[in-house]
């Protein structure tokens, strides 16, 4: 079933159809044939939030399992056949979901959908010990080279502890600890994809230089004999009171190139208008160079060589304020921190100007629109509005929903939630490094800086 393509109010031209398969598994179709390309999405509703304790890293560990093979695609070969057809591809996981995407010659759209139900629906047959073996060690070592051998790496995992209570579903952060990773067994991997690698808990967006009823027929003969599964368990609530109420706070005392205070904010739900309001009163206090904490602390005081404010949409929790700055010299970090809170307060009290709002608009706009105008992007979002909100027309329209925002909703929100009360913060303070652990953490973060972008690097 499907509806036909109507450009709504503030999309910007953009259509997409929707359709869903007996099995459940939902369809959305975006044409756009100014480029001889198409991009598949494909969003299944799991991420880390999902997992027990005893088990984190599942759903990341199971992302790469999805790269070992299937019933007729042995091995690498996944990789091989895209990028043998001029294709790219990769897979990432949050804490929300678990997406795979691959941007081919329009030509080559076919091969792309049947190697994604070929694993949707077969990747059992092919899940053994030895390729859980292999990618256990693979998303170990992700670990060891992205947080725990790199300055600062620990940040977000610290900071995210900090931010949600023991027993939350955002406690912990999708790589998962060693610990855990190492106790994950087959039987594990095998009972986690029979629960939420479904077609009724998946999302197929298409987008790009498409026929719309061809697609649906391949989409049909590929994905529709895949069976439903309706064991699947709700989601723990993630809800939280709005502030935190008091200030969290730790030191950490690591070999660090500067000293650092990085701050988490608790803030509206994505999906609201407040969090939209939220996201610009963080461009205008730290979104790039022309915002005012980069105008405090590294044009004015000197007192900072790096300063960012930037936002962490969550769905089912509390978004978080990410504020990220790095010391100057031998600068004291009480020293920046009064700094931020004097503008903050500043900033709640007399709220954006003018041209702070149409800047921080336009900022956000573009960053908008530099999503939808590319078929990946477009597909990418078209699936987060459908597994997230049941609605991938809301993509469409994000652009004018922020441009909608007022100066005094922003003031709002910010004298509402930008408090010391309601923040989570992380020190670093350097500490000398070992006699002879200098060049190893050269080559180190070396090795992590190559595979920071790989996030299925197999």
């Amino acid at each position: 079933m499907g509806h036909t393509a109507t450009a709504q109010a503030g999309s910007g031209g953009l259509t997409a159809t929707e359709h869903r398969l007996a099995n459940g598994l939902r369809v959305v179709l975006s044409e756009d044939h100014l480029t001889p390309v198409a991009a598949v999405c494909l969003w299944y509703d799991v991420g880390s939030r999902h997992e027990v304790k005893g088990r984190t890293g599942l759903a990341h560990l199971f992302e790469h399992l999805m790269f070992q093979g299937s019933a007729q695609v042995k091995g690498n070969g996944h990789f091989e056949l895209v990028q043998g057809a001029g294709g790219s591809l990769n897979g990432t996981t949050s804490f929300e979901r678990t997406n795979y995407f691959e941007t081919m010659p329009a030509h080559q759209l076919e091969l792309a959908l049947w190697l994604e139900a070929d694993r949707m629906g077969s990747l059992l047959t092919a899940l053994d010990e030895e390729s859980m073996e292999n990618q256990r060690d693979v998303v170990k070592n992700e670990r060891r080279q992205r947080y725990d051998n790199v300055p600062y790496g620990t940040a977000f995992e610290k900071l995210t502890a900090l931010s949600y209570p023991e027993g939350h579903p955002y406690h912990h952060t999708p790589i998962g600890s060693m610990a855990d990773l190492d106790a994950a067994t087959l039987e594990d991997a095998r009972q986690f994809f029979r629960t939420y690698y479904a077609p009724n808990n998946a999302v197929l967006s298409v987008v790009g230089d498409i026929d719309p009823e061809q697609t649906l027929a391949w989409i049909e003969k590929y994905f529709g004999s895949i069976p439903s599964h309706d064991g699947k368990p709700a989601p723990r609530d993630g809800s939280l009171p709005d502030v935190i109420g008091r200030e969290l706070r730790e030191v950490v005392e690591e070999e660090v190139p500067a000293r650092a205070l990085m701050a988490a904010y608790r803030l509206p739900e994505d999906g609201t208008r407040a969090c939209d309001a939220a996201d610009l009163a963080l461009t205008v206090l730290g979104g790039g160079e022309s915002s005012r904490l980069y105008n405090r602390l590294v044009r004015r005081d000197r007192t900072a060589v790096a300063a960012g404010f930037g936002l962490l949409r969550l769905a089912g929790a509390p978004s978080l304020g990410w504020l990220d700055v790095k010391t100057s010299g031998d600068v004291e970090v009480p020293v920046i921190e009064a700094a931020i809170d004097e503008e903050l307060a500043r900033f709640a009290e007399v709220g954006p100007t003018a041209e702070e709002m149409e800047r921080a608009q336009a900022q956000l706009e573009r960053e908008w629109l530099d999503r939808l105008g590319t078929v990946a992007g477009r597909a990418d979002e078209l699936c987060r509005y459908a597994v997230l909100f049941g609605d991938p027309q809301l993509a469409l329209t994000a652009v004018s929903r922020v441009l909608e925002v007022t100066a005094e909703e922003v003031q709002e929100v910010a004298k509402a939630r930008l408090r010391p009360d309601n923040r989570a913060v992380l020190v670093y303070e350097p500490v000398a490094p070992a006699a002879g652990d200098a060049a190893d953490e050269t080559e180190e973060a070396a090795a992590a800086g190559a595979d920071e972008n790989e996030e299925t690097a197999k």
